[in-house]
C-alpha cells in the first residue's frame, strides 16, 4: 500500500464517551456510530482496538472513576474476542480452501 492514503475517520473521545455510555446502558449505539463514521465505511478491528486503547488511557489519566475504566476495558476484550473470532474464522476457510 505505498503511496496509497487511506480517508480515515474516527470518533472523537466525547463521541468515543457517549457510545460506551449507551452500550453500557443497554441501548443500541450502533446508529450514532455509523452517521458519525459516514454509513457504509468498514473500520478495520486494529483501528477500533487502537482507539479504545487511547480512550482508555485518557479516561485513566482524568481519573474517571473505576467503572468508566471498567467499562473501557471491557471493549478492548470485545475487541480482541471478535478480532480472535475473525482470525479462526479465516483459518478454517484457508484450510478448506486446500
Amino acid at each position: 500500500m505505498s503511496g496509497v492514503k487511506r480517508k480515515r475517520n474516527v470518533l472523537n473521545v466525547e463521541q468515543k464517551l457517549e457510545v460506551i455510555q449507551k452500550l453500557d446502558n443497554g441501548e443500541s449505539a450502533s446508529a450514532d456510530a455509523e452517521d458519525v463514521l459516514n454509513e457504509g465505511n468498514t473500520i478495520p478491528h486494529s483501528a477500533a482496538l487502537q482507539s479504545v486503547k487511547t480512550l482508555l488511557d485518557y479516561v485513566e489519566q482524568r481519573g474517571f472513576d473505576y467503572a468508566d475504566i471498567s467499562a473501557v476495558r471491557k471493549r478492548c476484550v470485545d475487541i480482541r474476542q471478535e478480532m480472535n473470532k475473525q482470525q479462526k474464522q479465516r483459518r478454517i476457510t484457508d484450510f478448506l480452501k486446500q
